[in-house]
């Protein structure tokens, strides 16, 4: 029994300490208005304590009240993120319905000025080479098309088709080097066929040297030919070359209707003659 106090006399003898003040503090509770000697010395000891636990949780308190701050934050700019997203999707949409309005009220004011009977289609397919010689439109032979029909825009003339299916056609453009319009100069009524030359140009061939032609002259359809109605805009002249020898002039022709932006057609329901 001594070897066992011996042994643990340290721990026995601070359990007796810890005993005997907690036992002479509660004594003295009873006094409630005036703080002793002890009472002071204990609290003294264990303010140092107490302000470090009060700072500890305050600062607990602070940073999680902040990362429940910031996650709101994060939600709600997340909701504001995916609302700017609708917003302007539906802003592009409006654009691009207002564009087509523009185009659609310009191409059936070309069609008010059309004597021949017309029907319009879309754009769905061009061709794969580097200069869109053919187009695809979304109308075919249950729309009445055939092949020779012509192909216009509210800028001029576009081409002619070529193949018909169901419900698609295919139109040879008169940038391509197949295609041959009759054409005349809007100023001085020289005559000549527009030629394609790929890479978005024509040429006006078979213009003889004497005629006279300028650049910027404007070439329309002469009517000629049984395809195309008198009077079609095709293009400007964007160059007059006349050499010293030979009976015709070269002349460049730049189409009136840019066919690498073009969404709406207007096919004319006439068969070539």
């Amino acid at each position: 029994m001594l070897e066992l106090i011996r042994k643990y006399r340290v721990y026995i003898a601070t359990s007796v300490a810890l005993v005997a003040a907690l036992a002479f503090y509660s004594l003295n509770l009873r006094d409630k208005e005036h703080a002793n000697g002890f009472e002071r010395l204990v609290m003294n000891l264990f303010a140092p304590v107490h302000n470090v636990g009060s700072r500890l949780n305050d600062s607990v308190a602070g940073v999680w009240s902040d990362y429940v701050d910031l996650v709101n934050v994060r939600k709600e700019n997340k909701s504001l993120r995916e609302s700017v997203k609708i917003l302007n999707s539906r802003l592009l949409e409006s654009r691009e319905a207002g564009l087509e309005n523009e185009r659609l009220k310009r191409l059936l004011d070309f069609k008010a000025t059309l004597r021949a009977a017309s029907v319009a289609a879309t754009v769905i397919g061009e061709d794969s080479s580097p200069w869109f010689k053919t187009l695809v439109i979304n109308r075919g032979s249950v729309d009445g098309l055939a092949e020779g029909m012509p192909v216009v825009a509210a800028g001029g003339v576009v081409g002619q088709v070529v193949k018909v299916a169901a419900g698609s056609s295919r139109v040879l453009l008169l940038t391509d080097h197949a295609s041959g319009i009759a054409a005349v100069v809007q100023r001085s009524r020289a005559r000549g066929v527009v030629k394609g030359k790929g890479k978005g140009f024509c040429s006006l061939d078979f213009s003889l040297r004497e005629e006279d032609v300028k650049v910027g002259d404007m070439v329309v359809t002469s009517g000629m030919g049984g395809i195309f109605p008198k009077g079609l805009v095709i293009g400007e002249v964007a160059m007059v070359k006349k050499g010293e020898y030979g009976i015709f002039q070269t002349i460049d022709v730049r189409p009136a209707v840019n066919m690498a932006k073009l969404e709406e057609v207007l096919v004319l329901m006439q068969k070539s003659e």
